[in-house]
């Protein structure tokens, strides 16, 4: 790793979803998100002076608490505004205020547009803090804390069983990209967006990685380094709860679940959890439990992504 003087600039200002990181760029994001995690006082300044605009549409514990330290571990700060982006003002005049006033906004959008519309307007950069398509700073701390459990990405099977949602989307283009094979065990009629496995399976092409799309829990779970789920109805959907609780049952990640995993794998959850729903209480608190290096390594990863954009 390079000295800390000497930082990567991404080429792209904004980190709108996945793919506005190149490859190289994330697998230098993930070095330095080691790095950092080893030896934070060698970075603690380097973000002096600087500041972030967190704009929060939803309620949030780690993507609102390891923004905010991880500007102020560097040295920078931040301000928080809750409620929605553009309820009072067009977005496109939030954006241009922001960038006169900060040097970087992060967002947690219900919309996807919300953030890309921050992105075509603001000068400063963007970055995706969770929409309803994309969780791009979760998939670079879950793939962090894989690479810190086995020692490489590529070759290693990540299986994601529940909703094929935005976490889903995010970890399946990043490890199609990064050679991980991705397997998403999902209830029909809770697919993935078509246009995201697509691309997936293309990026998939290059690495050498597998994309496997299935119905059934136990074939996307056996063989797997990791298995991951995520809560049945996330924010916005709990009209839907009752529903979704009788399809999804089926695909509770449980002790006789996991036993089809290989027998070093772990177990990962991005957070919150509704014990002994999606999963039991159990497989979090396990030794193979992963989730709260996840949680940590938010901060260490997203660090490591301010200082590609902001330093």
């Amino acid at each position: 790793m390079a000295a800390a003087a000497s930082i990567m600039k991404a080429q792209g200002k904004d980190l709108r979803n996945d793919l506005d990181l190149s490859v190289d760029e994330v697998v230098y994001l993930l070095e330095l998100a080691g790095e950092v995690k080893r030896h934070p006082e060698r970075y603690a300044n380097l973000l002096a002076g600087r500041y972030l605009s967190l704009l929060f549409e939803k309620p949030s514990l780690r993507t609102r608490l390891t923004f905010e330290l991880a500007i102020k571990q560097l040295g920078g700060d931040s301000i928080l505004n809750v409620g929605m982006v553009a309820e009072r003002e067009p977005i496109k005049d939030v954006a241009r205020n922001l960038d006169r006033w900060t040097n970087g906004i992060v967002a947690r959008t219900f919309s996807q547009q919300t953030v890309d519309d921050l992105a075509k307007w603001s000068s400063v950069p963007v970055i995706n803090a969770l929409t309803d398509l994309y969780h791009p700073c979760q998939a670079l701390a879950d793939f962090l804390t894989l690479r810190e459990h086995f020692g490489k990405l590529k070759g290693l099977k990540l299986a994601f069983v529940g909703d094929g949602n935005n976490v889903a989307h995010s970890l399946m283009l990043t490890g199609a990209r990064l050679g991980a094979h991705f397997a998403l065990a999902h209830p029909k009629g809770y697919e993935p967006k078509a246009e995201i496995v697509a691309k997936a399976q293309e990026l998939s092409r290059e690495s050498g990685a597998k994309v496997l799309i299935t119905n059934d829990p136990v074939e996307a779970v056996r063989g797997a380094h990791a298995v991951y789920t995520d809560v049945w109805a996330s924010m916005g959907q709990e009209g839907e709860a009752d529903r979704r609780q009788r399809d999804f049952q089926p695909y509770q990640v449980n002790r006789k679940l996991f036993s089809q995993a290989r027998q070093d794998a772990i177990f990962m959850h991005c957070l919150p959890a509704k014990r002994n729903q999606e999963t039991t209480d159990d497989m979090i608190d396990q030794d193979r439990s992963a989730v709260f290096d996840q949680a940590e390594n938010r901060l260490h990863a997203q660090k490591a992504l301010l200082l590609m954009l902001l330093s």
